[in-house]
């Protein structure tokens, strides 16, 4: 029995999938470079319209015009370093506006392709699969093969290499245990979480004061709660109260809530949580690109028979080339062990099927020309596909529901 999946959605959705972070990221930077803008000419702004106003009453009330000279030629020069910024901010809006510009046209000419049977279509796709290569490549931290893959395929406009490399880079170095990069990071981004409401700031001031309380620094490590974790009292009471008591537990301690806390592996909850964070700020996938087109294609070809006992002990463990379908094979089966199956809205049967003894369906009429064409005679049946021999008396008609 063959079954068949509606490919329109399912291309439709696939589509929505792969393809909606690459107009997002463009835009969440763009968002985040604004800001950063702004947020330079406000500061700007009042720091020289306040010493603006200062200057010019002292040169009114007849004070030292020497004074009024340095304050003017400071004002100029914070307003030269403004603009200096601003050129750097402004080039990179026009590269995120090349990007998004390459990006949409990226997405335009799978819109005018009239038909998924067309050849530009398979040029599109080999240009998605490029880009989502070089995304599990960045995941995994290999940057310079993402790196030179984008270049050679042509694609560095469609791929967002410099976030996860400094991405990459953070992380690394929360696994190192060291935490200046992290925080570094997140006071460039602290406008962007603030309205996440995202504690990843708050868990790394904390494994600050564990490092602290760790190497016996009791006394810094109860000015560095206060400044920093006190003040968080109200949203995570129960870590703050934790974070109290571990000034009464060593490093060596057995009670297990403190000596977790002095574990080596918060740096790796560090690490994941970081990550964790910089994918939802910038509106990206948890999951590979590449896992998550892999998935949908695995889920597509599943069918319950593909896990069935006789599905699985007739699979061909040899050879990748072999006549079940590919969700039976040996390198594909397990691993769609746990995907659902695919949606089918429509399915085709064979006239007048039957089942043989290991569960496989056949049209009657193919079964016996087939079964005639290799010199069996009337009384037996061959499964084309197992190549196993049954009496012709042993086959059932299937009555389908």
């Amino acid at each position: 029995m063959a079954a068949e999946l509606t490919t329109t959605k399912l291309n439709a959705e696939s589509h929505l999938l792969l393809d909606q972070p690459l107009l997002r990221l463009p835009h969440e930077l763009a968002r985040k470079n604004f800001k950063t803008v702004q947020k330079h000419v406000e500061r700007e702004n009042k720091d020289i319209l306040s010493a603006l106003k200062t200057t010019a009453n002292a040169a009114f009330t007849g004070h030292d015009s020497g004074q009024t000279l340095s304050n003017l030629d400071n004002m100029i020069s914070r307003m030269q370093g403004l603009k200096r910024k601003m050129v750097t901010l402004h080039n990179e809006e026009k590269v995120l506006y090349q990007h998004s510009r390459r990006r949409i046209q990226h997405l335009q000419d799978l819109y005018e392709i009239p038909s998924l049977a067309d050849v530009k279509y398979d040029e599109w796709s080999r240009v998605r699969l490029n880009r989502l290569l070089v995304d599990y490549l960045l995941r995994c931290g290999y940057g310079e093969s993402a790196r030179a893959l984008a270049k050679e395929k042509g694609i560095e406009e469609l791929v967002d290499l410099d976030v996860f490399v400094q991405c990459h880079w953070v992380e690394e170095s929360l696994r190192r245990g060291s935490t200046k990069e992290c925080l570094a990071w997140c006071a460039e981004h602290k406008p962007m979480m603030k309205k996440t409401d995202n504690r990843l700031e708050f868990e790394v001031r904390m494994q600050q004061y564990i490092e602290l309380r760790r190497n016996g620094q009791v006394i810094e490590a109860r000015q560095h709660a206060r400044k920093y974790l006190t003040q968080h009292a109200n949203t995570y009471p129960k870590e703050v109260n934790r974070a109290a008591g571990l000034l009464a537990y060593p490093p060596d301690t057995q009670v297990q809530e403190y000596n977790m806390l002095y574990s080596p592996t918060r740096w790796d909850f560090l690490a994941t949580l970081f990550v964790q964070t910089h994918h939802e700020l910038f509106s990206l996938p948890a999951r590979p690109l590449l896992h998550i087109a892999l998935s949908a294609g695995l889920s597509a070809l599943k069918t319950p028979s593909c896990h069935s006992k006789h599905a699985s002990s007739t699979a061909n463990a040899s050879s990748t080339t072999t006549s079940v379908c590919p969700i039976c094979s040996t390198e594909l089966n397990e691993l769609a062990r746990k995907l659902p199956y695919a949606h089918h809205t429509k399915s085709y049967v064979e006239n007048d099927p039957v089942v043989l003894p290991n569960g496989r369906v056949y049209g009657r009429d193919r079964l016996l020309e087939m079964s005639a064409k290799v010199g069996l005679d009337p009384g037996h049946v061959k499964d084309p596909t197992t190549s196993h021999f049954y009496p012709a008396s042993d086959i059932r008609k299937v009555y389908i529901s």
